[in-house]
């Protein structure tokens, strides 16, 4: 059973290389041969030895799980597969003191001072 799947070139391109690094890693070993902790493993080394983020992480996950879905024919839903997952990187945005806003705003003149005063009251404050 194989999967009609489209996928862009660069995700081609991306699920490939994860798919080499992955055979690579357990010493080209077949991937009929390996399994659920071969899986763990791998994703494992990634974040502890690699230090990739959790979206690197997901990919190489998304990219092994295709290839024994899509290629090999194996569904790997229900092996439950636990790894030493990557920590989300939390985006803390810099946000300006209402006092700092008031000197930005008093610096500026004219129409830039009316188009930046609209902009922060609208909330637009990127």
């Amino acid at each position: 059973m194989f999967w009609v799947v489209t996928y862009s070139y660069t995700t081609e391109k991306s699920y490939l290389s994860w798919i080499k690094r992955y055979i690579i890693f357990h010493k080209k070993r077949h991937p009929i041969e390996m399994g659920k902790v071969e899986i763990e493993s791998f994703l494992t080394h990634l974040t502890v030895y690699q230090k990739v983020s959790s979206g690197t992480q997901n990919q190489a996950f998304s990219a092994i799980l295709f290839l024994y879905k899509g290629v090999l024919g194996f569904d790997m839903s229900d092996e439950n597969i636990q790894s030493l997952r990557a920590q989300e990187r939390k985006h803390i945005p810099v946000v300006l003191t209402k006092e700092e806003v008031k000197v930005v705003l008093n610096n500026l003149c004219g129409i830039y001072e009316v188009i930046v005063s609209l902009m922060y009251g609208c909330g637009l404050r990127m």
